[in-house]
């Protein structure tokens, strides 16, 4: 399978990025542990983390076959370059960069760029982005959302990102949205494990409620 085919797949089980900024590298595999038990199966290390590829290089060894691992806020392609080399499959940035977007995808990596406008979203889909990230999320409705969809591409989804919250997330419900990236209300510096399993299963339960996960 394709890490993009596999990228796929894993959102569409559970329709959720865990960003874990501000994470160290001693604590990452455990904290990971308990997202992956609660039914998240894609997670992204900020670059701006204590030693990210560190981290990233643990859990793409600790979780190859369970999980995709990636980075975000991922600026530069030599950033991108880096996360390859320490086994990061997915590309996440908060702007739109043509080059960090090319040179995600010659890494064979998804390529995952932030976008608020349409012009921005056709420019990240015609240098070969994989899926669009919406940041930030605060900034939209649903309605922005419905007529953002009516001209994006259906094979091209979008990621919300950026103030969702367990409690929240059925304002989306019914809208194009594929999932979304959630950071300091799944994990904060200092969360324990056990925290963050119970955070994200307030989230499976979210999911379920509104419809979005069968299990």
């Amino acid at each position: 399978m394709s890490t993009l085919a596999e990228f796929r797949e894993a959102l569409a089980a559970f329709p959720i990025v865990a960003i874990l900024r501000g994470v160290r590298p001693q604590e990452v595999v455990a904290v990971t542990e308990a997202l992956v038990a609660a039914g998240v199966r894609i997670v992204e290390v900020p670059l701006n983390s204590p030693e990210p590829l560190r981290s990233i290089a643990a859990l793409a060894e600790a979780f190859a076959g369970r999980a995709v691992i990636g980075a975000g806020t991922v600026l530069t392609v030599d950033e991108v370059a880096r996360v390859a080399e320490a086994g990061g499959r997915l590309i996440v940035s908060p702007n739109t960069n043509l080059d960090v977007v090319a040179a995600t995808k010659r890494a064979g990596l998804v390529s995952a760029p932030g976008f608020l406008t349409p012009s921005e979203a056709f420019a990240a889909i015609g240098a070969g982005a994989d899926v669009l990230k919406l940041f930030p999320g605060e900034a939209v409705t649903p309605a922005i959302v419905r007529a953002l969809s009516a001209v994006v591409p259906a094979t091209v989804p979008m990621l919300l990102v950026g103030g969702v919250a367990a409690d929240t997330i059925d304002r989306w419900t019914g809208s194009p949205i594929a999932g979304f990236g959630i950071g300091s209300a799944l994990y904060k510096p200092g969360d324990d494990p056990a925290t963050v399993g119970a955070k994200a299963e307030a989230f499976a339960a979210a999911l379920r409620a509104a419809g979005r996960l069968q299990r």
